[in-house]
């Protein structure tokens, strides 16, 4: 044989050698045959399936359940906070960061960071975060009336939708 056929076939193994012995009963298996121990297949206990690189391209989402963002406290927050520029938004996880606006026929200057935590219109789905300018937090009342103002407004989109 000649020293290129040679090179040829340790080229060779020294690729597939590797693949091989990454199975499940690959050449280094405990047993010989790689089915000792082995249960059939009824007794067998469930086991997860592994992901794979397909996996990322694959789309396992259920389109019922991908935004769990109540779209009336969204549309309100934004409605109610118009004077407030948006700077960033993430309806997936329900987070709208404002910066410093004031509102009409007010003096100071406010920012909110606004954040919807469940799909249902309740109280409990919204919290509302204000501060001041020079980042000072803002009296409890003000902001209890601005969370107030949002479900009330909410409420309203709400109910001119099913009068549809």
């Amino acid at each position: 044989m000649r020293f290129s056929g040679v090179l040829k076939l340790a080229i060779v193994g020294v690729v597939t050698l590797p693949l091989v012995a990454c199975g499940d009963r690959g050449l280094f298996s405990n047993s010989a045959t790689g089915r000792e121990g082995v249960l059939p297949e009824a007794d067998r206990a469930p086991t997860e399936r592994r992901s794979t690189v397909f996996d990322l391209f694959r789309n396992n989402d259920d389109p019922n359940i991908t935004l769990k963002v109540n779209k009336y406290l969204w549309n309100a927050s934004l409605d109610v906070l118009n004077f407030m520029p948006v700077q960033a938004a993430d309806p997936f996880t329900g987070t709208i960061s404002m910066g410093y606006g004031r509102p009409r026929g007010g003096g100071a200057a406010y920012r909110a960071t606004v954040y919807i935590t469940d799909p249902a219109l309740d109280a409990r789905s919204l919290r509302v975060s204000l501060q001041g300018s020079g980042g000072r937090p803002v009296s409890i009342e003000t902001q209890r009336a601005v969370e107030d103002a949002i479900l009330s407004r909410a409420r309203q989109l709400r109910i001119r939708d099913t009068k549809l």
